[in-house]
């Protein structure tokens, strides 16, 4: 079976008037099905670059990005929002909800762009917040919600439309301690139970563990050699 996500050869640079810098140099890697996968480096090494690419935030200068089999680098800027709004899900570090929605109508959101009915959208929207565990929390606003329950909405966002792959950046990055390890507890059992893929990026070593594999980026050259997390 081939791997949810190929990237062949994939380099990206940036340009700031005559000086071209590059962020990623050359990078090939493979995400199995079901894979919990953590990238990690320091700041700069190109880490949040190449989660966008394989989001489709960003486009490559070179290279292929195949996701479910599907080139996106071969696709237009409308064929790409219409991919995106299908196929990913998105986790980020500062949650990017809508302050004068609901808890629910946040999750809603995605499903706006769909065919569903509404009833469907509904029942999709409760069952997701049953899954974070906020079922009892679907009609407050983000201002009445704690960190840890904001991150948790938007992970409900995220899987409502039972995306291919799900992208992390820095998902415990504003979160204390313990709130941190809520959502990693919440990401680890969305992959062993309901075998979603998840790329999540993150200068945490405590984070990283909780993923199954570990790649770094160094100076926008990925390492050769995967690490597997110790659980």
């Amino acid at each position: 079976m081939a791997p949810i996500v190929e990237i062949k050869n994939v380099s990206k640079s940036y340009r700031r008037g005559d000086r071209i810098t590059p962020v990623l140099v050359d990078i090939n890697l493979d995400i199995e099905e079901g894979e919990f996968l953590a990238l990690m480096g320091p700041s700069g090494s190109g880490k949040s670059t190449l989660l966008n690419l394989i989001a489709a935030l960003d486009q490559a200068d070179s290279g292929t990005i195949e996701v479910g089999g599907i080139d996106i680098t071969a696709l237009s800027e409308g064929e790409l929002a219409a991919w995106r709004a299908v196929n990913v899900g998105f986790i980020f570090q500062f949650y990017n909800l809508i302050p004068v929605l609901t808890a629910f109508e946040n999750v809603e959101l995605p499903l706006l762009l769909t065919h569903l009915p509404r009833k469907e959208r509904r029942d999709h929207v409760a069952m997701v917040l049953q899954v974070v565990n906020l079922a009892d929390r679907m009609d407050h606003y983000p201002g009445q919600l704690s960190g840890g329950e904001q991150q948790r909405v938007a992970i409900a966002r995220a899987i409502v439309t039972d995306p291919v792959i799900l992208v992390a950046d820095e998902p415990t990055g504003d979160l204390d301690r313990k709130a941190a390890e809520e959502i990693l507890g919440l990401m680890d059992r969305l992959n062993r139970e309901s075998q979603k893929t998840i790329i999540m990026v993150t200068h945490d070593p405590r984070s990283a563990q909780k993923a199954r594999i570990i790649r770094h980026l160094e100076k926008g050259y990925l390492n050769d050699v995967p690490t597997q997390a110790a659980h």
